[in-house]
């Protein structure tokens, strides 16, 4: 009888042990993906014939922040869409794909509005410098591909407004 009554209580306390202490609730971070926020129009105008190439819905990117961080993290950006990057000085600039999930155009673009260097199929996660091969004050990047479907070529123009 002892030992059942001893068995019983061993029983008791481990169950009691087992159950009374709390298993370590494990928290998931997740964020909310990031996504396009229009906050203008870009016009691409041909060189020769000022006719009109495309119209874009464009995110702008202007603060030190919003500079450094570009289209990383992003999942997808759709063809009628781009990021204008604006820059407060006409200078050499070098672009990179760290942190970017997908493929773009990088288009570089001078201080009187017109494209300088075309950077095509920029691949994602690469820590490749992307130089712009003469001073400029402005970049757009697109989706990869884009620049050729548009038939973009250096001397182009663009022209922006802000919503």
């Amino acid at each position: 009888m002892k030992r059942i009554i001893l068995f019983t209580s061993l029983c008791i306390s481990i169950s009691l042990a087992v159950f009374s202490c709390k298993e370590a609730s494990k928290k998931v971070v997740t964020t909310a993906p990031i996504t396009f926020t229009k906050e203008g129009i870009l016009s691409v105008f041909k060189q020769e014939t000022d006719s009109l190439l495309i119209q874009l819905d464009i995110e702008i990117a202007e603060t030190a922040y919003e500079t450094q961080t570009g289209l990383m993290y992003r999942n997808s950006m759709e063809d009628g869409q781009g990021m204008l990057f604006i820059f407060p000085d006409v200078a050499y600039h070098s672009f990179y794909m760290k942190n970017t999930k997908f493929p773009l155009d990088i288009i570089y673009i001078d201080e009187q509005l017109k494209v300088a260097t075309i950077i095509k199929n920029a691949q994602p996660l690469s820590e490749s410098s992307l130089p712009s091969l003469v001073p400029v004050n402005y970049v757009l990047e697109v989706k990869a591909g884009l620049s050729d479907v548009w038939g973009l070529n250096t001397g182009d123009r663009i022209a922006f407004q802000k919503s």
